[in-house]
């Protein structure tokens, strides 16, 4: 008879991860998180040092619907996605990082620069290509506009003005669509990545546990990803104006010193404000300071 120790150690959590554009950067954030995904360049099922967790690399574009069908247990996708799948799942968490950038996603109407369509009404029995269909059909629909909407298999900028009259692309800094001569004219969807999970498989007491917990640790990875930790030490005679000048998360960390006139101090600060809080700090009269990244921040 197996043990409950046993059994317990034989359940397994499927997670979806984006495959592509997506796929470094979620890999990154999973490292950071605790977990070391090793992904073959042949194979679809990733190794991961967690024996509780199984991976399976998708197309982000796939994972809300086998999430919602339980294929999967629980995904890491664009809310994009989950919108265009029109998918039932439940969302876990927000993890707002991209391909490049922290800056949402954003799907926008885009046409070229000389371009008479001014807006969303401008597009009346035109043709638009996006890869966001029903997205965009319902968009279209809130603005009593019936248009031709026809799925791009991508490079859907260079389809204007030639293939089509507009199209809906995403975008992180609109770089591109400038590139090729383009004009943002309205924003359909801001978006970020999800950890989004199957109905039943939330309501499963280890699976919510495990799912949670993971949720719990990769947006603690998120936390720290622009943040690090300086530690220092300080006279007490000048304590006062050294906190001063301390951008910390709560009042830093004190600690008293074989020497009692100088203490120990800890802080977590932006890691954009280290490079000019340093020298104010050495001015002020801090010595040995260190600065170490961070993995996790849990606040």
């Amino acid at each position: 008879m197996r043990s409950d120790t046993a059994t317990t150690a034989a359940r397994k959590v499927r997670l979806g991860l984006p495959k592509g554009s997506l796929q470094d950067a979620t890999i990154r954030m999973m490292r950071r998180a605790g977990w070391t995904v090793t992904v073959s360049e042949r194979s679809y099922y990733p190794a991961v040092d967690d024996i509780e967790l199984e991976i399976v690399l998708l197309r982000a574009q796939e994972i809300p619907r086998y999430v919602q069908d339980g294929a999967l247990d629980c995904g890491i996708t664009g809310y994009d996605n989950v919108l265009e799948n029109d998918a039932d799942v439940q969302e876990i968490a927000e993890l707002i990082y991209s391909k490049a950038t922290s800056r949402p996603y954003r799907w926008v109407l885009a046409v070229p620069q000389n371009s008479p369509i001014q807006g969303p009404r401008d597009l009346e029995g035109k043709r638009v290509a996006t890869e966001l269909v029903n997205v965009t059909r319902r968009y279209l629909d809130q603005h009593g506009v019936t248009a031709e909407i026809e799925f791009s298999w991508g490079a859907t900028e260079i389809k204007v003005p030639d293939l089509v009259d507009a199209i809906v692309e995403g975008t992180e800094t609109g770089s591109t669509l400038r590139a090729h001569g383009l004009k943002i004219i309205d924003e359909l969807l801001s978006s970020t990545t999800r950890l989004i999970a199957n109905h039943a498989a939330f309501a499963d007491d280890w699976k919510r546990a495990k799912i949670e917990s993971m949720a719990i640790l990769l947006k603690a990875a998120m936390a720290a990803e622009s943040k690090v930790g300086l530690k220092m030490n300080a006279p007490r005679a000048e304590l006062e104006p050294i906190l001063k000048l301390l951008p910390a998360m709560k009042m830093p960390t004190i600690s008293p010193l074989a020497d009692e006139e100088w203490v120990a101090l800890e802080i977590v600060a932006d890691e954009s404000q280290v490079r000019d809080l340093i020298p104010q700090l050495l001015r002020a009269g801090a010595t040995g300071i260190i600065e170490y990244p961070l993995n996790k921040v849990i606040a």
